[in-house]
C-alpha cells in the first residue's frame, strides 16, 4: 500500500516509516525540519529512511494549505498524521505555535482530504495524546472517559483535533482514528523528552530535576509497541467505527524516581537529584487502559528495563559517532 506519514523526521514518525517500509509498503514522508530541537538528529533519521528504495521525502510545512492539497491529491491508502508541535512545557511559553501547527495544520490535512474525494485515503490516523484526559482522577484512563478538562495548551490542541476529526466525518464522511499516545520512549527519541534529558545530564555528571518530589507516575510505552499498535489498527480498519480512538500505552505505570534509578544503573553512573514542586500545567500521573487494542490481538512486548537498555545502547553509540569517538 501507499502511505503518507507526516512528521517522518520526528521520533514516532521515523519509527513508523521504518516499520511500514520493512513490510514492503511505499512511504512518502513529510517534515519541515524545524529547529524546535536539533535538526541534525532529524536529518540523520531521514538519512536512514533513504536506505529504503520505497521511501520518498517531501520537505514542507503542514501550515501550508496549498502544499498539503498538492501532496494529498496524489492519493494514498492511508494518511498517518504525526507532525505536531510537541512538548507540554513549551506550550506555556509559545501557545500560538501550538494553535498554528496543531490546530490549523491539522485543519489543512482535513481540508486537503475533503477536496480530493476521488483520491481520499481509507482512513486518517493522527496523533492525539494521553494529555487529553487532563486531571482525571479515575485510572486507568479509558477511551470513553471525559476529556473536557485539559491542563495545558498542548492538551487543548489535541482535544481540538479529535473534535475537528469528528466534525469532518459528520460533514464529509472522512474516516479517522485518534492515536492517544502515552509516554513514548526509545532510540532516536527527542532531546526535550525526559529520558533523553536525564541520560544527557547523568552522562555529564550533572544533577537532574525531578518535579513533584519525584512522585510522578508515567505509563512509559516503548516506541516499537506504539508502532505495532498503529499497524494493528490499520489491519482491523474495515471492522472499526468510522471515527474511533485508541489508547496506545503499556498499562504498567512506573514511578519517575524508579525510572531514573534504572537509567542510572544502565549508564553505570551516580544520579544526583534535585527534588522540586509540581510544575504548572503538569499532570501527576498517567495510566492508560489498553484493553481495546488488546482485544484485537495486540500487546506491548518491551518492559521498561529492556527499553531503557535499548535506548542507552543507541544513545551512547549515536553520540560517540557524532563526536568522532
Amino acid at each position: 500500500m501507499r502511505y503518507l506519514v507526516t512528521g517522518s523526521a520526528g521520533f514516532i514518525g521515523f519509527h513508523t516509516c521504518v516499520a511500514l517500509l520493512m513490510d514492503g509498503h511505499e512511504v512518502v514522508g513529510l517534515d519541515n525540519f524545524n529547529s524546535y530541537y536539533d535538526p541534525l538528529l532529524k536529518k540523520d533519521r531521514v538519512a536512514c529512511l533513504y536506505e529504503f528504495p520505497k521511501y520518498m521525502h517531501k520537505t514542507a510545512d503542514i501550515t501550508d494549505g496549498p502544499a498539503m492539497l498538492d501532496l494529498i491529491q496524489h492519493g494514498f491508502d492511508y494518511v498517518i498524521h504525526l507532525a505536531a508541535q510537541a512538548g507540554v512545557r513549551y506550550s506555556l511559553e509559545q501557545p500560538h505555535d501550538y494553535i498554528d501547527t496543531n490546530i490549523k495544520g491539522f485543519q489543512n490535512i482535513l481540508d486537503a482530504i475533503r477536496e480530493t474525494p476521488e483520491n481520499s485515503p481509507r482512513r486518517l490516523l493522527y496523533a492525539s495524546s494521553s494529555s487529553v484526559y487532563g486531571s482525571n482522577k479515575s485510572m486507568p484512563f479509558k477511551e470513553g472517559d471525559r476529556t473536557d478538562g485539559p491542563s495545558n495548551i498542548y492538551a487543548t490542541t489535541k482535544k481540538t483535533n479529535e473534535l475537528q476529526a469528528e466534525a469532518y466525518h459528520q460533514l464529509f464522511g472522512i474516516r479517522s482514528t485518534a492515536l492517544r499516545f502515552f509516554t513514548v520512549y526509545g532510540p532516536w527519541g527527542r532531546p526535550d523528552m525526559a529520558l533523553f534529558k536525564f541520560a544527557d545530564a547523568i552522562s555529564r555528571g550533572k544533577s537532574i530535576d525531578l518535579y513533584n518530589g519525584g512522585d510522578h507516575q508515567r505509563d512509559w510505552t516503548y516506541v516499537s509497541d506504539i508502532v505495532s499498535g498503529i499497524q494493528k489498527i490499520i489491519e482491523f480498519d474495515i471492522e472499526l467505527p468510522p471515527v474511533d480512538r485508541f489508547n496506545l500505552c503499556s498499562n504498567d505505570p512506573t514511578e519517575l524516581k524508579d525510572f531514573v534509578s534504572l537509567l542510572g544503573k544502565e549508564l553505570d553512573r551516580p544520579v544526583g537529584i534535585n527534588l522540586l514542586p509540581l510544575q504548572q500545567g503538569d499532570i501527576q500521573a498517567t495510566w492508560g487502559d489498553n484493553d481495546k487494542l488488546r482485544s484485537m490481538g495486540w500487546a506491548p512486548r518491551v518492559l521498561v528495563d529492556q527499553g531503557i537498555s535499548r535506548f542507552v545502547n543507541w544513545y551512547q553509540k549515536y553520540y560517540a559517532k557524532r563526536n568522532g569517538k
